[in-house]
């Protein structure tokens, strides 16, 4: 259905349409942009306001949906949400059918299939930008679930605003704006049982933690984290930076060479090459990477370390050494 246009603009409507014409004013007129929807209140809202926003910006506008066949009835999902993007307006319109597996948990494995199978629509339509519909709610989340992990900077940092072909234009935008942006359009939004299912970290995030931290410190606890996220992560990017620099140093990972790189350079590269390994990013904690590092720092003649994903690190004549895993990159 084409998204009702309200009488008197709604102000959660405008500052969701802002918001994505702020994030997509770089592209070139006739770019495409897909936006990737779940059929929940955030995404559906992203894709309503793209829908409007990018033909006037002179884009070309796209949708893609995601079954991941973890739910009864999921494919007649997938395939509604299609619709509703056509609905309103968007074309090209994918819907794409994942296999889940099981590398780093259901939660990870869920978000690696669905990375993939967005970069292939993205890949194949020629896409510019795909825009995501996580929220200022979906990023303090994830810097109270970095703080609980022991992730590090990079984790506290949050998720970027821009990646690659990604681009999240609702980090500044509450939950409830989404919500409410949808009903001022007329969209009905689904209600995945998942966000409601206490057995995710997330879930128990969002449903318990928040609100008792809210409750104890007053309003403005989302918001803050928020804020946290971004001071930290310019702070992670030079951090970086520096590291992929200095990684040419220690391009074979020869001890010696690590050695003499700073702490956070070190720790940053040997986390690099874990992943690059296989490691899961999301279930790599810093933990995990201070006791690889002692492979450098406090050699004693230990056989191993292992991390997930599989992997394996050790010190073998002279080189820390990553084996087993799968091949994976960064999401």
């Amino acid at each position: 259905m084409q998204a009702r246009e309200p009488g008197r603009l709604s102000p959660a409507v405008a500052d969701i349409r802002n918001a994505v014409r702020s994030s997509v004013a770089d592209l070139a007129p006739g770019a495409l942009v897909l936006t990737a929807c779940s059929g929940g209140a955030d995404s559906l809202a992203l894709a309503a306001a793209l829908a409007f926003a990018g033909p006037r910006e002179g884009l070309r506008v796209g949708g893609v949906t995601v079954d991941h066949g973890l739910q009864e009835g999921s494919a007649g999902r997938a395939a509604s949400v299609a619709a509703t993007l056509t609905e309103l307006g968007l074309d090209p319109v994918r819907s794409v059918a994942v296999t889940v597996g099981e590398a780093g948990g259901p939660e990870a494995a869920a978000r690696a299939a669905r990375y993939l199978a967005m970069r292939r629509v993205a890949d194949e339509t020629g896409a510019a930008a795909v825009l995501l519909g996580h929220t200022l709610d979906d990023q303090a989340e994830t810097v109270l679930l970095g703080l609980a992990r022991g992730s590090g900077t990079r984790s506290l940092a949050g998720m970027a605003p821009r990646r690659d072909v990604y681009r999240r234009p609702l980090l500044g935008i509450r939950r409830a704006q989404t919500a409410a942006a949808c009903a001022a359009q007329g969209l009905q939004p689904w209600q995945d049982p998942h966000n409601d299912d206490r057995r995710f970290a997330r879930v128990r995030v969002r449903l318990d933690v928040l609100p008792v931290l809210e409750a104890a410190l007053g309003p403005g606890v989302a918001e803050a984290l928020a804020r946290t996220a971004t001071q930290l992560r310019a702070d992670a990017d030079v951090l970086d930076q520096m590291s992929e620099r200095q990684a040419t140093v220690a391009q074979s990972l020869a001890a010696t060479d690590l050695a003499v790189l700073q702490d956070a350079i070190r720790s940053r590269v040997l986390r690099s090459a874990a992943v690059a390994a296989g490691c899961p990013p999301g279930a790599l904690t810093s933990a995990h990477v201070r006791r690889v590092d002692e492979l450098v720092t406090n050699w004693h003649g230990q056989r191993w370390v292992d991390l997930p994903g599989g992997v394996r690190a050790a010190r073998r004549d002279g080189q820390v050494l990553f084996t087993g895993g799968v091949a994976n990159g960064r999401q």
